[in-house]
């Protein structure tokens, strides 16, 4: 057993999101959005690079050694799955531990809307799972591989960076490839993928236009592509991927994301009403005729009153989604408030006075 599996451990048994370790302040864990330390001395520079020497798989050790960050998952018979990012900084090494759960869990368990479920039918498409880090794109994105697993008879292949959550093929063939190890980058396992007899491929990352081009590729082909990019809304998804583009190439991905993007997932965590766990929430797009047309039209500023009123297809602004989750108390109406765009129409839920705005009263 590594020494460190004793503070992952720890954290996991705490529910904790990730575990953080740097020299010259105690272990962290995130509870709930949160950083808590543990109730441990501040880590030295030497005593955490022993600890975290014990954990680097050793094809890696000699490019961390040369001041490399390092992204690989750790697997661990006493602490559970991780995936783990290594730095250095001023002081030292340092390390985050993102916790994977033991189980994938469904779509049904998280909340999912059923329309997300519907997206899945199609045979050929771009599904879209966006949001900041750490908002639970690759649990949402590994709940609907597994569905299809449990629902189709598909070749999946998937393309992470590093791998988390393991599927077993149970209908479909799961093949899952992790950067680095098994490819060069998600672009060349785009490529490879294309050769490999696919019906779904999960692109861990949108991250760089010819990532982006080959992604376009794979859908166009006939195939059903599922990928993440950083982007916070709908809109700015859309507006991240034709910006991506080279200037000759932008006309062509707005008229590829009219014809073949399926949907958007955007999507932020919440503290439930009893601050225990975290729910996602979620804006949904479906790309309909009207928001074809606006996007071919250079009018995307004009898609979130199409979510607004597009509740009955299954669409839904992320304030909509918020409100409904906190008039069903589901959220922490003070976390409705910080996460909500609009914050006027969550003002009367607020409990914390302090999170709303002051106002100045002038005496004369």
């Amino acid at each position: 057993m590594a020494r460190i599996d004793a503070f992952l451990k720890l954290g996991r048994d705490q529910g904790a999101s990730d575990i953080h370790l740097a020299v010259g302040s105690p272990p962290l864990i995130r509870l709930h959005g949160e950083l808590d330390e543990i109730k441990f001395r501040n880590l030295g520079a030497e005593e955490l690079e022993e600890l975290l020497d014990e954990i680097i798989p050793t094809d890696l050790l000699e490019h961390y050694k040369q001041g490399n960050d390092l992204d690989f998952s750790y697997d661990s018979d006493d602490a559970g799955r991780y995936r783990v990012n290594l730095f250095r900084k001023l002081s030292g090494p340092g390390g985050a531990f993102r916790v994977i759960a033991p189980s994938i869990p469904t779509m049904e368990e998280l909340g999912i809307p059923e329309v997300i479920e519907k997206m899945l039918h199609a045979n050929q498409g771009l599904i879209l799972v966006t949001g900041a880090t750490g908002t639970g794109k690759s649990t949402t994105l590994a709940a609907m591989i597994d569905w299809l697993n449990e629902n189709r008879k598909y070749n999946i292949i998937t393309l992470e960076d590093p791998v988390e959550y393991i599927h077993k093929s149970k209908q479909s063939l799961i093949i899952q490839r992790s950067v680095g190890p098994h490819v060069k980058s998600f672009a060349d396992g785009l490529h490879a993928a294309l050769r490999e007899d696919p019906d779904v491929i999960l692109v861990g990352e949108l991250r760089d236009p010819e990532t982006i081009s080959m992604a376009m590729t794979a859908t166009e082909t006939g195939h059903l592509v599922l990928g993440t990019l950083h982007t916070t809304s709908a809109v700015k998804t859309i507006d991240r991927i034709v910006d991506a583009m080279p200037t000759e190439q932008k006309a062509l991905a707005e008229t590829f994301l009219a014809q073949h993007l399926q949907g958007v997932i955007s999507q932020k965590l919440v503290r439930t009403v009893d601050g225990r766990a975290r729910k996602a929430i979620m804006e949904i797009m479906l790309n309909t005729s009207a928001i074809g047309n606006l996007i071919l039209n250079k009018k995307n500023f004009q898609i979130p009153s199409i979510l607004q009123t597009g509740r009955e297809q299954g669409m839904q602004l992320m304030d909509q989604a918020l409100l409904e989750a906190l008039k069903n108390k589901e959220i922490d109406p003070d976390d409705a408030y910080v996460n909500a765009l609009d914050k006027k129409q969550f003002q009367r839920f607020v409990t914390n006075p302090d999170l709303l705005p002051q106002v100045n009263l002038v005496v004369s």
